[in-house]
């Protein structure tokens, strides 16, 4: 099941249990770098105290240095017996229970790799994919400006023809979103693009850039082509995971609707 924000919020309330390495404290109170990392996987999935540079890892330090200024403010002005409070204590609780209760279930269900290599075989054209290609480009307003792009690029190939192109990129490319990755599109299937563009790309081969600037409604386009995948099935290593997964998705929710239509059986139920 997908982590939620929940999940991950209780995981920080529980960190300053855990052993761990005091990075502050406040007012005697430590924190630690466990709950630097409970945060970081809520606001920055994949990092962790020991990867993030020293001025991001102080501004997380700071914001639950004010979160415990925060709650020691509160309980000092008994905001944690005002009714309101105790009753959002009372919902969290509830749906913490409803998480745990879920969670325990999905624990159980079981899909083997042969139960997902069954499903594969008879449902192999859910893992067609079309074929795909993976592209720079710069965008400029005026051809003769793509024009004297190209020829800024021509001799070059390899890693110097990618280095130059994305230097390009970021400083004469009018596509402000993609001059900040040097040009980069990533992967894309021909019917994602304009039509102009996605023939000019496709009809590429792999570290070539297009020879004349290619014109579409946005401006006009030099392109370089860095990879390719073509038409065909996804392979089963590829995919076992994902439907594992979803086998067991699926077991859960038949689980769960089943035991609901029991409780709701011997439930006394009125609508009002």
């Amino acid at each position: 099941m997908k982590k939620s924000l929940l999940s991950g919020l209780i995981a920080l309330s529980m960190a300053a249990t855990l052993n761990a390495a005091t990075v502050a404290t406040v007012d005697g109170v430590a924190i630690t770098d466990t709950e630097v990392n409970a945060l970081l996987a809520v606001t920055a999935p994949g990092a962790t105290i020991d990867k993030i540079p020293a001025d991001a890892k102080k501004q997380v330090i700071n914001s639950l240095i004010d979160r415990k200024l925060i709650i020691k403010d509160a309980q000092a002005k008994g905001i944690d017996k005002d009714a309101e409070f105790v009753q959002a204590l009372a919902n969290v609780r509830e749906q913490v229970l409803v998480e745990a209760y879920m969670k325990k279930i999905f624990d159980t269900m079981k899909a083997s790799d042969a139960d997902a290599k069954t499903f594969y075989d008879k449902n192999k054209e859910m893992f067609n994919q079309p074929a795909s290609a993976r592209a720079r480009h710069i965008l400029v307003e005026k051809e003769a400006d793509a024009t004297a792009i190209i020829s800024q690029l021509k001799g070059l190939s390899g890693d110097a023809l990618t280095k130059k192109f994305a230097e390009l990129a970021s400083t004469k490319s009018i596509d402000k979103g993609s001059a900040s990755q040097g040009g980069e599109l990533g992967w894309f299937g021909q019917s994602q693009m304009v039509k102009p563009f996605a023939d000019a790309a496709f009809a590429l081969k792999n570290g070539q850039i297009s020879q004349k600037p290619v014109k579409s409604n946005f401006g006009y386009h030099v392109i370089l082509k860095e990879e390719s995948k073509p038409a065909g099935t996804i392979p089963f290593n590829d995919v076992k995971e994902q439907i594992v997964h979803q086998l067991k998705m699926e077991k859960f929710q038949q689980n769960i609707k089943a035991q609901t239509d029991a409780l709701k059986a011997k439930a006394k139920i009125e609508y009002k």
